[in-house]
C-alpha cells in the first residue's frame, strides 16, 4: 500500500504548502489556456482573469466537492475561427453566451430526470475507453511543437529540446516516486522548475518580454454582440462540450475516490462550466471547460483540495493584472511543458483503464468488446467527420460513435434481438 498521504477534496491544506500546490496547478494549465486567445488574436489577460472567477464560481456551484479548474476550451476553435472571419469575435462572443445558456437550462432537465440515463448512453464498456481517451489523444500534442509541446517532431529539433524535455521528464517522473514528505505533493512544479532552469543554462529562454512588460495591466473588457447566424454555428459545440464535461467528470471521481456525478451531481457542475462561459463570453473572454491538465496534477500527487485549485484561480487572476508575472511564465519553453504533459495525459489515459477494471467490464460479452474496441479505433485513427459546420474527431467523435452504437444495443436488447442476455 502506498505511504504517500491524500489530502482529499474538502480536506484543509497546510499553509507552507498551500502555495506550491497552487502555483503547480497554475503552471500545469497555462500553456494550453492562453494559446486560445492566441489563436483567436484577443487579449490573454481577460482569459486569465475570467479562467480564475470560472474556477471560483464552478468550487462555489458545485458546493466545494468537485476540484476542478476551468481553463480555456479548444472545442470551440473550429466555429470561432469561421465567426471571427466573417463577422469579429464579438459574434463569437455572443454565441459562447446563447450556448452557455443552452446549457443552464440542459443541467436544470438533467437535475429532473436524473443520471440514470448515462449507463444507457455511455455504459462503462464505452466511457471507460472515452475516458482513456482524454489523455490518449493529446498525446502528440507533447511533442509536436507549439506552446503546449515540446519542440520534437519538427524540422528544428535540437539536441537542446531533447535534453530539457527528457529532465523535465525524469524529474517528474523520479519525483512522483522517490520524493517524500512535503517534495512529495509537489513533483510536477520541482519538474517545471529544474526543466525551466536547464533550458536557461541552454540559452532557449528569452527574458524580452519580462523586461518590456507593463507592471500593471488591465485586461481588455467587450460586450458580446449577437447574430443569429453566429448563434447557430457555435450550436453543435454543445455536445462537444457536454461529452467532455462528463468525460472529465468520470475520470474526476475515480481518481478522488468519490462519485462526483451523484454528489454534487452532474447538474451543478454541467451549470457551473456553462454558466462560466456564458458570462466569459459576455464580457470579452471565452468559453471554459475542466481542464485534463489539472486533473493529471491530481493524479500523480494526490492532493484533491478544492482549496489548492482556488489559489490556482486566484494566482490566475492575479497574474491577468500583473504583467511581469505573466510575461515570465509565458517564456517557459514547450520543451519543459511538453515534459510534463507527457506523464499527466498519459495518467488520464490510465485512469480510462481503471474505470474499465473496477466497473468490472465482462469482454466475453461481445457488446462490450466492440464497444470498447469501436471506441477506440474510432478516437485514435484520426478519423474526422464534419457535421453542421464542425469538425468531429477524436474523443469527440468516438464519444458520439459509442452512444449511437450504446443506444442501439440498448434497443435491440429492450426487442430480445441480441443472442447474448445480461
Amino acid at each position: 500500500m502506498s505511504s504517500k498521504k491524500i489530502i482529499q477534496v474538502d480536506e484543509k491544506v497546510p499553509a507552507n504548502l498551500l502555495i506550491p500546490l497552487s502555483l503547480q496547478h497554475t503552471f500545469a494549465m497555462f500553456g494550453a489556456s492562453v494559446l486560445v486567445p492566441i489563436i483567436f488574436g484577443i487579449d490573454p489577460s481577460i482569459v486569465l482573469l475570467m479562467n480564475g472567477v470560472a474556477t471560483l464560481l464552478f468550487i462555489w456551484i458545485t458546493k466545494g466537492k468537485s476540484p476542478a479548474y476551468l481553463g480555456s476550451s479548444f472545442a470551440f476553435i473550429g466555429p470561432t475561427s469561421i465567426i471571427i472571419a466573417n463577422q469579429g469575435f464579438e459574434y463569437a462572443q455572443g454565441g459562447f453566451v446563447v450556448l452557455g445558456i443552452i446549457g443552464c437550462i440542459m443541467a436544470f432537465v438533467i437535475y429532473r430526470v436524473g443520471t440514470k440515463w448515462i449507463d444507457v448512453v455511455l455504459p462503462p464498456a464505452a466511457m471507460g475507453a472515452v475516458v482513456a481517451l482524454i489523455g490518449l489523444e493529446l498525446a502528440h500534442l507533447t511533442i509536436q511543437g507549439g506552446s503546449i509541446g515540446a519542440n520534437l517532431m519538427t524540422d528544428t529539433a535540437t539536441a537542446q529540446n531533447f535534453a530539457v524535455f527528457f529532465i523535465t521528464l525524469g524529474t517528474a517522473v523520479l519525483g512522483s516516486v522517490l520524493f517524500k514528505g512535503f517534495l512529495s505533493t509537489i513533483p510536477i512544479l520541482i519538474a517545471i522548475v529544474v526543466g525551466y532552469i536547464s533550458a536557461i543554462a541552454f540559452g532557449m529562454v528569452d527574458f524580452t518580454p519580462v523586461m518590456e512588460a507593463s507592471l500593471f495591466t488591465m485586461p481588455h473588457f467587450q460586450l458580446a454582440k449577437f447574430d443569429m447566424n453566429a448563434i447557430l454555428t457555435m450550436l453543435p459545440v454543445l455536445l462537444v462540450l457536454t461529452s467532455e464535461h462528463i468525460g472529465h467528470q468520470v475520470v474526476t471521481s475515480n481518481v478522488v475516490g468519490r462519485d462526483l456525478i451523484k454528489d454534487p451531481g452532474l447538474h451543478r457542475s454541467l451549470f457551473a462550466d456553462y454558466f462560466a462561459s456564458a458570462l466569459s463570453g459576455l464580457i470579452g473572454g471565452v468559453p471554459t471547460t475542466t481542464y485534463g491538465e489539472n486533473i493529471g496534477v491530481m493524479a500523480i500527487t494526490r492532493v484533491y483540495s478544492v482549496r489548492v485549485i482556488a489559489g490556482a484561480a486566484i494566482f490566475s487572476m492575479v497574474m491577468s493584472f500583473f504583467g511581469p508575472l505573466a510575461a515570465l511564465i509565458s517564456t517557459i519553453p514547450g520543451d519543459v511543458i511538453g515534459g510534463v504533459t507527457f506523464l499527466l495525459y498519459g495518467m488520464i489515459g490510465t485512469s480510462g483503464l481503471r474505470l474499465l477494471v473496477e466497473e468490472k467490464v465482462d469482454y466475453s460479452k461481445s457488446k462490450n468488446l466492440i464497444l470498447t474496441s469501436i471506441v477506440f479505433v474510432t478516437g485514435l485513427s484520426g478519423l474526422k467527420v464534419q457535421f453542421a459546420g464542425i469538425q468531429l474527431s477524436g474523443m469527440v467523435l468516438a464519444s458520439v460513435v459509442g452512444i449511437i452504437l450504446s443506444l442501439s444495443f440498448y434497443l435491440f436488447d429492450k426487442a430480445g434481438w441480441m443472442n447474448e442476455t445480461d
